[in-house]
């Protein structure tokens, strides 16, 4: 057909220019590998202004930070629409209502499932799918829809990355690890399927073999977007730090391979806090802080400019642990009040979802206080940071809050529930030094005699990974 071109899915679009399919399909792989080159995208609609699928991913890339931009690209495209080809309709209308003020989220994720039945090949669409999932805490539906795309897609690339992570948020972490596998046959580059082991080595407590197989991976990190690349870096200094390497190793990894990002002039600086962030709240959850000087102070003056507010829930949660444990107490009562305007105006099924999320953001602001009593009664007696992935984090980044919640527990005297939850943990995590040194706590609280064996199983495991 005259004037109509094939992108990388063999998908039609309605397009004269091969400029134009050409910046598309580097868009395409820019998003699914989270390159640092996605702005490629603003090309397209350069090389074609009457192009509605170009017009339309560029409305979504530019949705989050310049609606009048974006709004701009959704008229180009609906005046465009009528000469469409029917892939380009079907991703303007499941584009078009993603990004809608008032949108329902199932009804997004039912408008995409609809695209992927007709167009089962478009793994960004698949991958637009996942993003919304995660944030509505349904690894389920995300599963179910990656599972109707499968059999269209068994040989491509990144198909088994996204799979191996819906996986993981099951917690089905030997499929998920043959997905990862799959995955890196097929493509060793592939940053999410990297990200998918290294999940699964850390889960089962293989921290010397996950921060060897990360750091040989390290070398393909370079055209990582800054969330990817910081955050890669996150699980290797996790690693070390829940195999007890020394510290001096932990505090290199912070400074050389998450903080040092920021000196890069394209960096994204919310998604390195986010990662910086995360990693020293599991810090100071130890007593560790000491030996990062006042890195935390560092970050905190950084966070407490409202422009890297509102960006993300799970940043602002851990922005106002930040700023309240830090001093900054003013400012973390505004960015609490913000939240909590913010959430007053979701529509009702949004702010029954996202309530639990603004409990944990008054409990974070407390704990920051130091006011572990209050802290503790907004999270409750049977807390379970699992319940918490609405303000998009995954269950590793989550675990946080559980520890944080263990040692409320312990600093307030319930020295019988610690014990009966962080026993629990054990059962599954039963290989983490953390948890015994926890458990060994809240032994000696009581008095039991079995804390002395409680307390000899943490050193060997202590010794077991990185001495």
């Amino acid at each position: 057909m005259e004037g109509v071109k094939l992108e990388r899915w063999g998908y039609e679009v309605k397009t004269s220019s091969d400029s134009c399919i050409s910046a598309i399909n580097a868009y395409y792989h820019q998003v699914l590998s989270y390159g640092r080159e996605r702005r490629v995208i603003l090309e397209a609609a350069e090389h074609d202004k009457d192009c509605v699928l170009a017009n339309i991913l560029v409305a979504h890339f530019l949705s989050s930070s310049d609606s009048f931009k974006a709004s701009l690209h959704i008229r180009a495209a609906k005046s465009c629409l009528d000469e469409a080809t029917t892939y380009e309709k079907a991703v303007f209308y499941a584009v078009c209502y993603l990004i809608s003020d008032d949108r329902d989220d199932e009804e997004a994720v039912a408008s995409h499932s609809k695209l992927l039945k007709e167009f089962p090949r478009d793994l960004l669409s698949l991958k637009r799918t996942q993003i919304l999932c995660f944030y509505m805490g349904r690894p389920d539906l995300c599963f179910d829809i990656i599972h109707q795309v499968l059999p269209y897609n068994q040989q491509e690339d990144f198909i088994f990355g996204i799979l191996a992570f819906s996986l993981l948020e099951l917690g089905r972490m030997s499929d998920a690890e043959e997905a990862a596998k799959k995955g890196l046959k097929i493509n060793k580059h592939d940053c999410w399927s990297q990200h998918a082991l290294c999940h699964v080595l850390q889960h089962d407590c293989c921290f010397k073999e996950a921060v060897q197989f990360m750091e040989e991976c390290s070398s393909t990190w370079s055209s990582c977007s800054s969330f990817m690349y910081t955050h890669n870096w996150w699980h290797v200094a996790l690693c070390y730090l829940e195999g007890h390497s020394p510290m001096r190793k932990v505090l290199e990894i912070y400074d050389n391979h998450i903080w040092k990002e920021l000196e890069k002039p394209d960096a994204v600086h919310p998604e390195v806090y986010l990662n910086a962030l995360g990693f020293l709240l599991r810090v100071y959850v130890r007593g560790e802080l000491d030996v990062f000087g006042n890195r935390l102070k560092v970050l905190a003056d950084c966070v407490a400019e409202q422009a890297n507010w509102y960006l993300e829930c799970h940043l602002d949660l851990l922005i106002l642990w930040a700023l309240a444990n830090t001093g900054e107490v003013s400012k973390a009562e505004d960015l609490l009040k913000g939240l909590k305007s913010r959430h007053s105006k979701m529509i009702k099924k949004k702010q029954q979802l996202m309530q639990t999320g603004v409990q944990l953001a008054e409990a974070l602001y407390a704990y920051g206080r130091g006011n572990d009593e209050k802290a503790l009664e907004l999270l409750g007696p049977d807390f379970d940071a699992n319940a918490c992935k609405m303000i998009g984090a995954s269950d590793e980044q989550l675990d946080v809050f559980n520890e944080v919640w263990y040692s409320l527990l312990l600093n307030t005297g319930r020295a019988a529930k610690a014990i009966e939850v962080i026993e629990k943990r054990i059962k599954k995590r039963e290989g983490a030094p953390f948890l015994w040194r926890l458990l060994e706590r809240a032994y000696s609280m009581v008095g039991r005699q079995e804390a002395a064996a409680v307390s000899e199983k943490a050193r060997t495991l202590e010794a077991a990974y990185f001495k």
